[in-house]
């Protein structure tokens, strides 16, 4: 490898390399920095004239899930260096980044990691056909010849291979074909987050980099959706100068790589990825050069701001009248006969897979807590209490009963459509989609939660607490409804401006776009860190569009087909005294209310436990996924009850009534509710509610020790972190081959 890398990257071609990316980073820093000042013209605009949108019905959890393992258990990976496979014990904590040991003995001595991996941009691929179709692609006219050795070959019928367009590859194989649907269940729902990578909290440096990315790109006319739009602002960064600089290197070297096809296509991938590193740590030292001088900046700006408010907004509704006045004749026009006739078909193929999604993460909350309620009866009421109720509470985070949902967004097709309004693929929307379904069952699970912990606190009997259980999960349920629909109204009017608005823009750039820099004398020199003539452009072209796609949302909800509730109909603040149960502290179930089978240790335990002890706690593996199989004592069968149906929960307190009454010894089988599935009736009403901000998954509470933290994923997109087995050296650096450089997120 580093013979290869010298040849092809010596120091004049790296030289050439760090002047390319300086120069794209500087263009694009232009762009950011003009973006902050917007930003926090609309984030202070926001904050004072909110208005108050309708209060979400479902609490949500304002401590993120930590101190937890998603996921363990062994699997195989292909160590490049000698090109042998070898048995790692592998777990993936809270913050979503695969962390591979030498084997599990290591993992309980503490030895550092083999390799922390950052999924972010990432694809998962299950077979090398497919793997090494892609890599032909990525080195046209290099092809392997019939019968010659491939790339990679894999030991087993079962592989999983992590593709990536400019970072290092990652591979790995499973012993059966359940193995493999579970990792890559667990592996997806780890790149999902990870591309998820921009922290919603954020109301300025987030939308200023979003909208820096987008005008940059649309500065080198290239609109529409961006597949590696994925992972933290330097991972993002990264991406978008090796979309420049990635075509150019290879023009240049691949006429010079030497051997045979597959040993040229494996030179490739190491100087991609070497590449891909260099322009990493230098996007990473520029980006936080920038953002240091903006965030020093931002004091004196915001009080501007705040003095300026009102002339402010005037100057800027006055340019944008002007613009109005210009484009309108002309974006109207477009509208009507290149977007307006086919808002209802995007609008069709997004409702009916996401709606699927939507229902089946009320189905599956719905059968675990009935599951659950059940096997209270049988079990002893609230013994087992702790050890259902830990578990339910992971629920959201639980990549395989999650599955059943996620997969509802994998049929979306933009058939005809996609290449008409340039949309280079749909796995922005599915992803998009599916961290809505995983906020709202974790909004679900936490009021439910909530209320019962509450409920708890009466000293009820067993018969009492099955009553109040079944009364529970059905006021959640209602409030799931109401807030599931406004998350699914919001979602596909962002969804369609997303695809509508990059295409409307590309239609008028050639007649507009000349025009704007006129307008810029309209603009106060005071005021113009906070207005640009560009995003009021984009302004005025959403609201000649806007119109057209709240209108087909409104139909959609009358038709009531995807159980979308009318925006006439608005929940204020209907359950004041909900909202009172999120300001306390966290519950922990397997403490207050755990039985002696439960995971999270004895009861009996002293509060003042020893650090040894902690972090024994700490780093025991307590996977939401690793014992599932065997599932519960009791389980509602396949016929379980519609969990809309007024008759089926009338049927089900029946039911639990009678369990409660009978003294015979607990079934041997498995219990089943015996009632036929009914029809869930479609809900009446609806309106917009709020959502709240999504807590970071690796943001822990402040104050914790470091040494109880698992270890955290790079945000390099190459990822991988590999320590030397002698001493435990700083997160943040790696010893083997300059396998990647460990940072936190």
């Amino acid at each position: 490898m580093g013979d290869v890398l010298s040849t092809h990257l010596d120091d004049a071609r790296r030289q050439h390399i760090a002047e390319k990316t300086g120069k794209i980073l500087t263009e694009f820093l232009r762009f950011y920095e003009d973006q902050y000042g917007v930003a926090l013209f609309h984030s202070m605009r926001h904050e004072i004239e909110a208005t108050g949108a309708p209060q979400s019905q479902l609490l949500w959890r304002k401590v993120p899930l930590d101190e937890r393992i998603i996921f363990s258990g062994n699997l195989f990976q292909y160590q490049e260096d000698n090109k042998k496979w070898r048995n790692r014990f592998s777990l993936v904590p809270h913050n979503y980044g695969l962390v591979l040991y030498e084997n599990k003995v290591a993992y309980e001595r503490q030895v550092p990691p083999r390799a922390v991996i950052n999924s972010a941009g990432y694809k998962i691929l299950t077979s090398v056909d497919q793997y090494l179709e892609l890599v032909s692609n990525t080195l046209p006219g290099i092809t392997s010849k019939s019968g010659s050795t491939p790339i990679l070959k894999c030991p087993t019928q079962f592989p999983l291979i992590l593709w990536h367009p400019s970072a290092r590859h990652y591979y790995f194989c499973m012993m059966t074909e359940a193995e493999q649907d579970k990792w890559q269940a667990v592996l997806q729902d780890c790149i999902r987050h990870c591309n998820n990578g921009i922290p919603e909290a954020s109301k300025v440096e987030g939308p200023a980099f979003t909208d820096a990315i987008r005008m940059y790109r649309q500065s080198k006319e290239l609109y529409g959706t961006w597949e590696m739009l994925c992972g933290n602002e330097v991972q993002i960064l990264s991406n978008l100068v090796m979309e420049e600089l990635g075509p150019e290197l290879k023009a240049e070297l691949a006429p010079r790589l030497k051997g045979k096809p597959q040993e040229r296509q494996r030179q490739w991938i190491q100087i991609s990825d070497a590449v891909y590193r260099m322009v990493y740590e230098q996007a990473k030292a520029r980006f936080e050069a920038v953002l240091a001088k903006l965030q020093l900046a931002r004091p004196a700006m915001e009080a501007t701001i705040r003095t300026d408010m009102d002339q402010i907004i005037t100057s800027k509704e006055h340019l944008a009248s002007k613009i109005r006045a210009f484009i309108l004749p002309k974006a109207e026009v477009c509208v009507r006969n290149h977007v307006q006739p086919y808002i209802p078909s995007i609008l069709e193929a997004l409702m009916v897979p996401t709606s699927q999604g939507f229902t089946e993460v009320r189905d599956v909350f719905f059968k675990e807590v009935t599951d659950m309620n059940l096997n209270i009866i049988n079990e002893g009421g609230a013994d087992k209490l702790g050890e259902y109720m830990e578990k339910l509470s992971q629920l959201a985070y639980h990549p395989l009963k999650m599955q059943s949902c996620y997969e509802k967004m994998e049929p979306l097709r933009l058939d005809g459509l996609q290449q008409r309004f340039d949309v280079s693929s749909t796995s922005v929307f599915k992803q998009r989609a599916q961290i809505h379904m995983r906020e709202q069952m974790d909004n679900a699970v936490y009021t439910f939660e909530s209320l019962l912990y509450q409920e708890l606190g009466k000293g009820p009997s067993r018969e009492e607490l099955c009553k109040a259980t079944q009364r529970i999960l059905e006021r959640v349920l209602k409030k799931y409804d109401y807030d599931s629909s406004s998350v699914r109204k919001r979602f596909f009017r962002e969804a369609l401006l997303q695809i509508t608005i990059p295409f409307l823009l590309k239609k008028l750039a050639p007649t507009c776009k000349s025009e704007l820099p006129r307008f810029q004398e309209l603009i106060f020199e005071d005021f113009a860190r906070f207005i640009l003539v560009e995003n009021t452009y984009e302004e005025v072209v959403l609201q000649t569009v806007m119109k057209d796609i709240l209108q087909a949302v409104k139909e959609a909800a009358v038709q009531r087909k995807h159980n979308l509730y009318r925006d006439s109909m608005v929940m204020h603040n209907s359950d004041p005294n909900l909202h009172l149960l999120a300001e306390g502290a966290p519950i922990d179930w397997s403490e207050e209310y755990s039985g002696s089978g439960g995971d999270g240790g004895s009861p009996g335990a002293p509060e003042a436990a020893t650090f040894s002890e902690k972090r024994r706690r700490a780093k025991q593996v307590v996977s939401v996924v690793q014992d599932e199989e065997a599932g519960l004592p009791f389980e509602a069968g396949s016929e379980l009850l519609s969990p809309a149906s007024p008759d089926s929960v009338t049927e089900l307190r029946g039911l639990l009534a009678r369990e409660l009454r009978e003294e015979n010894p607990l079934p041997a089988g498995p219990l089943l509710n015996g009632a036929p599935s009914s029809e869930s009736p479609q809900p009446v009403a609806a309106s917009e509610a709020s959502s709240p901000p999504a807590s970071p998954l690796w943001q822990l509470p402040p104050g914790k020790a470091a040494d109880l933290e698992p270890p955290k994923p790079s945000d390099q997109e190459t990822g991988e972190q590999v320590s030397s087995p002698g001493d435990r050296p700083p997160i943040h650096t790696t010893t083997e081959d300059s396998a990647g450089v460990q940072t936190e997120f």
